[in-house]
């Protein structure tokens, strides 16, 4: 069978898309490499956050949605996001993050330990829960640093390091999970079980919490979307839907999205996961060098550039 390889990308719900470009690229120093629109919904922007280039697996993409309703968290639905930083780097983060004085509800936990590994709990302005741990990546995971970052070099972010899940019953999303996109059981901790794939290294991770009590959760401000897992290319792709079908999923069709390809299904829980291939990049409708500083639209919403830019809040380089 096809397994995925690890996170793709992780996609979720913000506020005010200033205070999220403020926050992300101004205080946590990613790179806003792509500036588009939800394609489904245009009146909305689509940014997406990564490394230098946009590699997969460094790419954390939001839908600003100010005007809806916080997330109501629960089961069945994507929890903490874990973000990769080098090893002796989360005393500068606590610092940065505490003396930010971001707008919104950001809080930041203390230093702890999970997994055998350091790990700073935070939230963003919006209420996005958010980790920070030091990792070490998998075998071929390529993480560019971005030099005209806020943040230095040796302190970035790096990649997307896991996700958590929390569901009411944990067997039809284990099952699935190993027969569809090959992950399988590892340590326990504190109530939360680690699944992985691959080598079981950052970016490689979910950590599920059984809670058979818990409400079920709802999208809102504040909430993770979806989380993509990444395959090299197509037939990888067509290998995974296949084994999604066979486990009982209901895939989507190949969905073109230009900057990869991806599958949609929702795990039995009812959260909603995605494969995507690794390419063709950022890189195929913007130089290197440029990327994320003008708005790009799918070829079928260009003749509606000036109705939608014109609906758009304006966006200015980080003000935090």
């Amino acid at each position: 069978m096809m397994n995925t390889n690890g996170i793709h990308h992780i996609t979720a719900i913000a506020g005010d898309p200033q205070q999220n470009l403020d926050f992300y690229a101004g205080v946590l120093g990613m790179r806003l490499v792509k500036r588009s629109v939800n394609q489904d919904v245009p009146d909305t922007y689509h940014l997406f956050y990564a490394d230098a280039a946009g590699n997969p697996g460094t790419d954390l993409t939001f839908f600003p949605w100010p005007a809806l309703a916080p997330v109501k968290r629960g089961a069945g639905q994507w929890d903490e996001v874990a973000l990769g930083v080098p090893a002796g780097s989360l005393e500068y983060w606590r610092s940065r993050i505490t003396a930010a004085g971001a707008p919104g509800a950001v809080s930041v936990g203390e230093i702890v330990t999970r997994f055998g590994e350091r790990v700073l709990p935070f939230s963003d302005p919006h209420g996005l829960q958010l980790a920070l741990v030091e990792d070490q990546s998998y075998e071929g995971f390529v993480s560019e640093p971005w030099h005209d970052s806020a943040v230095p070099v040796d302190k970035q972010i790096r990649s997307l390091a896991g996700v958590r899940l929390v569901e009411q019953s944990g067997e039809p999303s284990v099952s699935f999970l190993a027969e569809s996109l090959g992950f399988r059981a590892g340590a326990s901790e504190d109530g939360w079980q680690r699944f992985t794939v691959g080598e079981g290294a950052s970016g490689q991770r979910i950590d599920l919490k059984l809670d058979r009590d818990a409400p079920r959760g709802q999208w809102g401000v504040g909430a993770v979307h979806h989380v993509a897992w990444r395959v090299p290319d197509t037939e990888a792709q067509s290998a995974v839907q296949r084994a999604i079908a066979a486990a009982g999923g209901r895939p989507t069709q190949v969905i073109d999205r230009f900057w990869f390809r991806s599958v949609y299904v929702n795990e039995p829980g009812g959260a909603l996961l995605e494969v995507a291939t690794d390419g063709p990049g950022f890189s195929v409708d913007e130089a290197p060098q440029n990327l994320g500083e003008s708005l790009v639209l799918p070829e079928w919403l260009e003749p509606q550039r000036t109705q939608i830019e014109a609906a758009l809040p304006p966006l200015s380089w980080p003000r935090g």
